[in-house]
């Protein structure tokens, strides 16, 4: 069963971006290294189901050609409903939609082990070092 949730972006606080690594086995960070890093990113996006946090996305990136998609992270019992793709999906949006400089933009990222597959049902071409897609901007 798909979920729609409600995309916001730039909300997330540091708290949360720690705590969402945390439920999903990323790698603990302190909350100043969460701070710094959603400051420097481009654009990061939240997930809300009626009201609650439950997921996020970040773009990292040149902001024009280069985009790369940073801790795209569902909590574990809303996995598997389509949450992550709703978040990939605005965040390359996003992307497109803000690369108007050029003819393409690529995004690219890296999977977490086993995460290929939800990659390239979206589009994206497994390579050695990640994920890619290459997208047609037309203006």
């Amino acid at each position: 069963m798909s979920l729609k949730v409600e995309l916001v972006e730039n909300i997330l606080s540091p708290e949360d971006f720690v705590r969402l690594r945390n439920a999903t086995d990323f790698a603990d960070i302190p909350i100043e290294h969460a701070r710094r890093a959603l400051e420097g990113g481009l654009v990061n996006v939240s997930a809300l189901y009626n009201g609650e946090l439950v997921g996020m996305g970040r773009l990292v990136g040149d902001g024009a050609m280069y985009w790369y998609l940073q801790e795209v992270i569902v909590l574990p019992e809303y996995q598997n409903r389509g949450v992550g793709t709703q978040i990939v999906v605005y965040l390359c949006s996003y992307a497109v939609k803000n690369s108007y400089t050029g003819r393409f933009t690529t995004i690219g990222g890296v999977s977490a082990r086993g995460k290929e597959p939800f990659y390239e049902k979206l589009g994206f071409e497994i390579i050695p070092n990640g994920i890619r897609k290459m997208v047609e901007i037309k203006n």
